[in-house]
């Protein structure tokens, strides 16, 4: 098969120094990228600017905005067999980004926001058949929003964690698939969850 994974926060950019972002690694992406090459599947990794070194895949494009994830995802959707979104896109960016570093005053300042592309429903909204993956981090409810979330944007499966999941060397996790099941799987590391995303998406594709 071919996957295509993508990994890692986005940055958003208020000016050139300043941003806002998220504390997501990466972990999970490589892992699921390490693993997916590992047992032969061509790889296409899109990373975003976590901490993680990206392991050895068929394709790597690094990125750093939400806009610059959606475009490489889109170009190589087509072509793959399974999206699976393991990263960390910030929902929303500056309205404006200033071209100059902002300076200090003693006025209080308004940070005017606006919604990011959507990634994954994008590309839902224009899958063949590809088999599309998606993440849900909550910190409350977490299962019933994952359900709701793979509903909502027609995925095949939902893998779904807590926020004490980042940065972790152990988690626990669910992964929801279409048909109602919900494993539950305890702490775990991030290679064994990778694979058992992996084992699931084989299960769709059969």
């Amino acid at each position: 098969m071919h996957l295509l994974i993508t990994a890692g926060p986005t940055r958003e950019f208020l000016d050139p120094v300043r941003f806002l972002s998220n504390a997501s690694t990466g972990r999970i992406g490589a892992a699921l990228a390490a693993r997916a090459k590992a047992d032969g599947h061509h790889v296409t990794l899109v990373l975003g600017p976590g901490t993680v070194q990206p392991p050895e895949v068929d394709a790597l494009v690094r990125v750093v905005t939400a806009q610059e994830m959606f475009e490489a995802v889109a170009e190589k959707f087509d072509a793959c067999d399974a999206l699976i979104a393991a990263a960390a896109v910030c929902d929303y960016r500056p309205a404006s980004r200033q071209p100059h570093k902002i300076k200090k005053a003693d006025a209080e300042r308004v940070l005017r926001l606006e919604r990011t592309t959507d990634i994954l429903a994008e590309m839902a909204a224009r899958r063949t058949n590809q088999i599309l993956v998606g993440f849900c981090l909550e910190s409350e409810h977490l299962e019933r929003r994952a359900r709701e979330k793979l509903e909502a944007k027609g995925l095949d499966l939902v893998v779904g964690n807590r926020p004490d999941a980042v940065g972790a060397d152990r988690l626990d996790a669910l992964i929801l698939d279409a048909a109602g099941r919900c494993e539950r799987l305890d702490g775990v590391t991030k290679a064994d969850l990778a694979a058992r995303i992996l084992d699931a998406v084989a299960a769709v594709a059969r």
